[in-house]
């Protein structure tokens, strides 16, 4: 059993996390064209001498800004029209309920449980609620009669339809420029995967890439144009190299700890290495349209790959040997494929079942919604905890006699997440980085206010530009610069900025108090839903397997829901990655608990990259036929995978479960277990039943622990 990992403190990983910065999610082409769209409305209110009108066309772009993405242009124009539909109805409703107290508590805690019970259909879904959400707080602290609030909704509505204008304008001179982009980070990372070495203990390398151009791509379901046919073809060989590089990995790490096996082993490393190099010569044909592709490499490394398997002499040795050679076939006809792809080649064979309809993705999210609408549904208790809180806070603000008080239900509004780590990060970080905002903006004002509107509408710019460019990559750095911003926006409709600094300061202050000790009296803590997270992954995993046996067993409909299932996989493994992160930065967690759920991911990474490489030799020339022994061995994978699942929702574990190792050693003992084009399968389903009995090991202790909480 491979020893459990003991994380560092719950302290030092919360404060790593809030001062992480993430360097991928620096785009500057996206902040140059949302900072247009958000300088444009400004620029033709002060022309048309209404510079108030202008700053909300600019509010309105910059809250649809974040809709914005590298998405394809079907699925960011879909996202960015919601929100701007979205945005206008939060002006009108805002500026409308806020001519009476009660009704504006009332529509902003309404709100607030909406945007709360948005966060069950992702992160996107998430923010668009909170971005509409503090915009409705803020236009109820300007009440306006049904005609004035229609027209200022309508004014925000248009600065969000430029934004999106802008966000989709070279549609139809690129239309699938995105695609293009996407699939080239695809084959850029699986380049990175060629030349990396094998880690069992780790999540399967790829897969966000992978997962990301499988939601993008989704969208070309029926366009039957060679062009669109040519990446979804594209995205299909990807999967099947990354699952060739992966076995290809785990044969040159198995060929290496063989005395005999090291000659053969730095064989594979180099045909894994010219793989590496045409993957990364793809990558960037895709990306700048020009580059060269070279293959004659890697057919050289092949060549050399087979001497080394006919000068083998049988045995385990050879079989592993010939393993690698079969894997390198495969893998030298995909790479084939992807290079007359990316070359211009149509595509002859047109893809089935590639997306799913928006009627489809739309009642599933309905109905995902309506089965979170429980209290024991973590996005339903923060959607509760949200409203409630808001509506407290508004009221609160609203007694008061001092200005800008809706920066009190505001802050609350984007402070309160449903997990401890993102809601005391953002705490913090919105604390400190308003301070610093403020603190900036004054500087400015003071110093090097006084060009007019024009230089004010440019010093705006600059930092509308360094909120969308760098402020994704940190949370702080986006408040210090939107704090900055919206001081600079007030300015110019000609408000003291004085006044609203220190209003500004004083309110957030409050707000952010009032959210901290809302969760700290109501928490929802992360230990306690991370055994249900890492269940629904087992209960992924196991379906996946399934679907990988019935390909194996020849069935007619496998492909699709090989492609279905491994999505859910690579989903869920995604969600519980994230679960035992969060619990980690819990107060109350030890080191050695936290550490016992990062094992129990690690072991279940090892079933993952196990019925990986089962699935990949049913891609190789001749696949062997299954034989009844390893479909009796999968029967009994999948109610232990069951069980398992099933304790660390709280069922317990069953006395007995199957036993896997006697299930195996039927396969060893089998006739057929002496042909090399076994040897394979043989190995796989060993690393399986370690994996799985290293998984009961450490859930049976985890069932034995009692988190503090």
């Amino acid at each position: 059993m491979a020893a459990e990992p003991t994380p560092s403190r719950p302290s030092s990983r919360f404060w790593r996390t809030v001062i992480r910065f993430d360097a991928s999610k620096i785009a500057p082409e996206i902040a140059i064209r949302n900072t247009i769209g958000i300088v444009l409305p400004l620029i033709a209110g002060a022309a048309l001498g209404n510079v108030a009108a202008g700053a909300v066309g600019a509010l309105g772009a910059l809250n649809v800004s974040y809709s914005d993405s590298r998405d394809p242009y079907s699925i960011r124009a879909r996202r960015m029209l919601g929100a701007s539909v979205f945005v206008g109805l939060a002006v009108f409703i805002g500026a409308l309920s806020g001519r009476n107290n009660a009704a504006a508590v009332m529509a902003g805690s309404l709100w607030a449980f909406g945007a709360g019970m948005l966060v069950v259909l992702g992160l996107k879904a998430g923010n668009l609620g909170v971005t509409t959400l503090v915009t409705l707080v803020v236009f109820a602290a300007r009440p306006m009669g049904p005609l004035d609030a229609a027209e200022t909704g309508l004014v925000a509505f248009a600065g969000a339809l430029l934004q999106t204008g802008l966000a989709i304008a070279f549609w139809p001179v690129r239309p699938y420029g995105p695609e293009r982009q996407i699939v080239g980070a695809l084959y850029a990372a699986l380049s990175q995967v060629a030349r990396s070495a094998s880690a069992p203990a780790l999540a399967p390398p790829a897969s966000a890439q992978i997962t990301e151009a499988r939601e993008a791509l989704a969208t070309l379901a029926g366009d039957h144009a060679a062009e669109a046919e040519r990446y979804v073809f594209l995205l299909s060989q990807a999967e099947r190299i990354r699952l060739s590089l992966l076995t290809l990995r785990r044969l040159r790490a198995r060929l290496g700890r063989d005395e005999r096996g090291h000659e053969a082993a730095e064989a594979v490393g180099r045909v894994l290495e010219a793989s590496s190099t045409v993957l990364e010569s793809i990558g960037k044909r895709l990306l700048d349209g020009k580059s060269p592709i070279v293959l004659d490499g890697f057919n050289a490394m092949a060549r050399e790959l087979n001497q080394s398997a006919a000068q083998s002499d049988g045995g385990l040795l050879g079989a592993a040997i010939r393993d690698a050679l079969q894997q390198t076939d495969a893998l030298a006809g995909q790479l084939r494929t992807a290079v007359r792809l990316t070359s211009g080649s149509v595509v002859a064979e047109a893809q089935t079942d590639r997306g799913i309809s928006w009627r489809r993705r739309f009642y599933g999210r309905l109905a995902k919604l309506r089965a979170n609408l429980s209290p024991h549904s973590t996005a339903f208790r923060h959607a509760i905890r949200l409203a409630i809180c808001l509506g407290i806070g508004d009221a609160i603000g609203r007694s008061l006699s001092e200005q800008r008080t809706y920066w009190i239900p505001m802050t609350i509004a984007i402070i309160l997440r449903p997990d401890f780590t993102s809601t005391f990060t953002r705490g913090v970080l919105r604390l400190g980085g308003t301070l610093a905002g403020l603190l900036l903006a004054t500087v400015l004002f003071h110093f090097v206010h006084g060009g007019g509107v024009g230089f004010d509408i440019a010093m705006l710019a600059v930092f509308a530009f360094l909120l969308r460019c760098i402020g994704p990559a940190n949370y702080g750095i986006f408040v210090t610069a939107v704090s900055a911003l919206v001081v600079l926006l007030i300015a110019i409709t000609g408000v003291d900025p004085n006044a609203v600094i220190g209003a500004r300061a004083m309110n957030t202050a409050a707000g952010g108090a009032l959210a901290l000790i809302a969760y700290w009296i109501w928490p929802t803590w992360e230990r306690t839903q991370a055994g249900a997270v890492l269940a629904e992954m087992l209960e992924a995993y196991r379906d996946y397997f399934r679907a990988v046996v019935a390909a194996y067993n020849g069935s007619a409909t496998a492909a699709a829901a090989l492609d279905r299932q491994r999505d859910n996989g690579r989903r869920a493994r995604s969600n519980a990655e994230a679960s035992v992160d969060r619990v980690a930065s819990e107060p109350g967690v030890t080191p050695e608990r936290a550490g016992l759920l990062t094992a129990i991911l690690a072991s279940s990474h090892g079933f993952a990259h196990a019925a990986m490489a089962i699935e990949s030799a049913l891609y190789q020339t001749a696949p062997a036929p299954p034989r009844p022994v390893v479909l009796e061995f999968a029967r009994q994978v999948d109610p232990t995978l069951t069980a398992l699942a099933g304790a660390l929702r709280g069922d317990g574990l069953p006395q007995r479960l199957p036993d896997l190792r006697a299930a195996h050693n039927a396969i060893l003992k089998s006739p057929e277990s002496l042909n090399e084009r076994y040897a394979l399968i043989n190995t796989e389903t060993d690393r399986i039943v370690t994996s799985l009995n290293t998984l009961r090991e450490q859930i049976e202790k985890w069932t034995r622990s009692r988190f503090v909480g």
